[in-house]
C-alpha cells in the first residue's frame, strides 16, 4: 500500500514509506525503531482499507532526531479594560522515518 493514517499523540498523520513526520513527543532514542499502534485506514493502489479491513495493519519507523517547534504567542487582551496577557509555548516534537506499512 501506498499510504496509512496513523494517530499518534491525539493528532492524526498520513504517511508513506520513507517519509519524515514530526509527531508530539515520543519516548526513545534516535535510532530506536518504533510501532505505532493504532492505523484508521490504508490506502493507494486503486485500494482503501478502512474499520476492520486494518485491524492488523502495521506502520513502523525510525526515530530520527527530537526537538522543539518555533514558539507559538498567545495573547489576549480586552479592549477599553487595561487587561492584557501574554503568554507562549515550544511544543516538542520526534522526527520519525517511517520505514514500513505491512496490511
Amino acid at each position: 500500500m501506498s499510504y496509512a493514517i496513523i494517530e499518534t499523540g491525539g493528532r492524526q498523520f498520513r504517511v508513506s514509506q520513507g517519509d519524515v513526520v514530526r509527531v508530539p513527543n515520543i519516548s526513545g532514542d534516535v535510532g530506536s525503531n518504533i510501532e505505532f499502534g493504532k492505523v484508521l485506514c490504508i490506502g493507494g493502489d486503486g485500494a482503501f482499507k478502512l474499520g476492520e479491513g486494518v485491524s492488523g495493519a502495521k506502520v513502523t519507523g525510525t526515530v530520527v532526531s527530537h526537538g522543539r517547534e518555533r514558539k507559538i504567542i498567545v495573547f489576549k487582551f480586552k479592549r477599553r479594560k487595561q487587561y492584557k496577557k501574554k503568554q507562549g509555548h515550544r511544543q516538542g516534537y520526534t522526527a520519525v522515518k517511517i520505514d514500513s506499512i505491512t496490511v
